[in-house]
């Protein structure tokens, strides 16, 4: 099949491949717009790639909670606003995926989480909370924040309630006792 391009046509830069990664629904709404006080809002909290990536969504999830419109799901709102808040690092990863890649809310979490908390971390953390211990001289109450923190750090850890109830439970240095063949030892005993 020939090419039959003039030599002026084969020299033009190429215009296709400028597409973003996120693809917004259109929007069909009347007298929509996003104010630049939002915009502003949504760039005060910019994620670089160093910070916790669960933080930054619910910010943006807040954030983007406080602009309603009837026409508009929050969904094509958020895909919208969400290039704003990366900066440096992230900004480079979101322009490096591929054009039309990205096609739902769901879908640019998923690839976000999956980039900035990679599935070690998730791993690190889970045994970080599963080997709880209290440590000597801190208190309940601050034993408690700490594995409240930990769990707050990997929100998709996959434990029960009563899971990380007992977790916590048998973590505590008051607890000298284990149970074994249906007896209770006292540890300090040894």
């Amino acid at each position: 099949m020939a090419d039959n391009r003039t030599m002026a046509q084969m020299l033009q830069a190429p215009i296709e491949g400028y597409e973003d990664a996120i693809v917004v629904p259109p929007i069909n709404a009347n007298n929509f717009e996003l104010k630049q006080p939002l915009i502003n809002l949504v760039q005060s909290n910019k994620f670089t790639g160093r910070q916790d990536p669960h933080n930054h969504l619910r910010f943006f999830n807040k954030v983007t909670s406080t602009f309603r419109h009837p026409e508009v799901p929050n969904t094509s709102v958020k895909l919208l606003l969400f290039p704003f808040s990366l900066d440096g690092e992230a900004r480079d990863w979101l322009d490096k995926e591929p054009p039309r890649s990205i096609l739902t809310w769901d879908d640019l979490v998923s690839k976000f989480i999956n980039q900035f908390f990679p599935p070690s971390k998730t791993t690190y953390l889970r045994n970080k909370i599963t080997n709880f211990f209290q440590e000597p001289n801190e208190t309940f109450n601050e034993a408690w924040e700490r594995f409240k923190g930990l769990l707050r750090q990997c929100p998709h850890h996959g434990f029960s309630e009563l899971h990380q109830l007992d977790t916590f439970y048998n973590s505590l240095c008051g607890i000298s006792y284990i149970i074994t063949r249906g007896r209770f030892l006292d540890l300090a005993s040894f």
